[in-house]
This record gives structure tokens, C-alpha cells and sequence, in this order.
């Protein structure tokens, strides 16, 4: 009898257990953009930097660029490279199989983009846009000073035909 009492007891138990759900969550970090890189995308598979001419690997962290004729891939640039902040530098998103190959495009594509130090990296990208650098701040700055002069111009200009106005009006 008590035998039978332990094997309901224990068949019972089953019967008012919840299936268990178990999950994985594997998280590999294969591929993960550097904190230099444009802030914005979610996935990106090379960047192409016009302003040096280097393309750079996300997944595999080389960089690629032109030297003695041939296209070279290496862990890190140069030293003629050197004096590149790669945060500022501008950074073109391409998820091509060895963008290289079609450089001519990109370059021509691109090349308006060098020395273009407004985009936002992944570090600063957080921040609520707000610190961009000392390049942003002062182009932002003399951009309301110019907002500024034009709407007074345009106040003024305002005023000088209001009253031409009615110094015409007051001689009919």
C-alpha cells in the first residue's frame, strides 16, 4: 500500500509539472564593428576609407590597401598611414565580396568624401549626436551665426519696404 501511495505521489508530479523551456543564448562576437567605425549600422562587412584609399575588413580585422602594385592585406596599416585618426576619417559601409576589385568605381564614387569629417563613429554614437568634436562644434557654430545675419537681412530688408511703402501710400 505504500508502495502504491510513493508511485502516485510520483506519477502526480508529473502530471502537474510545466514542461521545462530551456534556452541557449550563445553569443559569439564574430564580426563586431570597431569602436572607429560608423556609428548606425547594424552589420557591415568592409569599410572603404576614400580619404587613405584602404579598405578595411570587419570579421577578420585587416586592412587591404594598394602597395608595389599589388593589392596587400595585413593586420594593421603602414606608417605612412600614421597620421589618420580613424574615428574622423570618413568611412564607407560595403558589403561586397573584395570591394577592391571594383576600386576604379569606388574611388570615383567616393572621392568627394576625403577630408569629409562629419560622420559619427560608433564611440560618439551613444552620445546623443550632441559630441561630434571640435570640427562639428564649429561648423555648427558658424552655421547659426550665418542663420543669424540672414534673418536680419531679411528683417531689415523687411522694414526698408514697409516703409517705402508708406511713403507712397502717404503721397496719394
Amino acid at each position: 500500500m505504500k508502495k502504491l501511495f510513493y508511485v502516485v505521489v510520483f506519477l502526480s508530479a508529473f502530471a502537474f509539472a510545466k514542461p521545462a523551456n530551456a534556452q541557449v543564448n550563445v553569443s559569439i562576437n564574430i564580426g563586431s564593428q570597431p569602436l572607429w567605425g560608423p556609428g548606425g549600422y547594424d552589420y557591415a562587412r568592409y569599410y572603404y576609407m576614400p580619404e587613405m584609399d584602404v579598405y578595411y575588413n570587419v570579421s577578420s580585422r585587416h586592412y587591404t590597401y594598394y602597395h608595389g602594385g599589388r593589392w596587400v592585406t595585413h593586420r594593421s596599416l603602414p606608417s605612412r598611414y600614421g597620421h589618420y585618426d580613424l574615428h574622423r576619417t570618413y568611412k564607407v559601409v560595403m558589403n561586397d565580396a573584395n570591394p577592391w576589385r571594383n576600386h576604379r568605381r569606388h574611388r570615383s564614387n567616393y572621392h568627394g568624401y576625403a577630408r569629409n569629417y562629419s560622420q559619427v563613429s560608433i564611440r560618439d554614437y551613444g552620445r546623443g549626436h550632441k559630441h561630434y568634436g571640435k570640427s562639428y562644434k564649429k561648423a555648427h557654430k558658424e552655421y547659426r551665426k550665418a542663420e543669424k545675419r540672414h534673418a536680419k537681412y531679411h528683417k531689415q530688408r523687411e522694414s526698408r519696404r514697409d516703409r517705402d511703402y508708406r511713403n507712397v501710400r502717404g503721397m496719394w
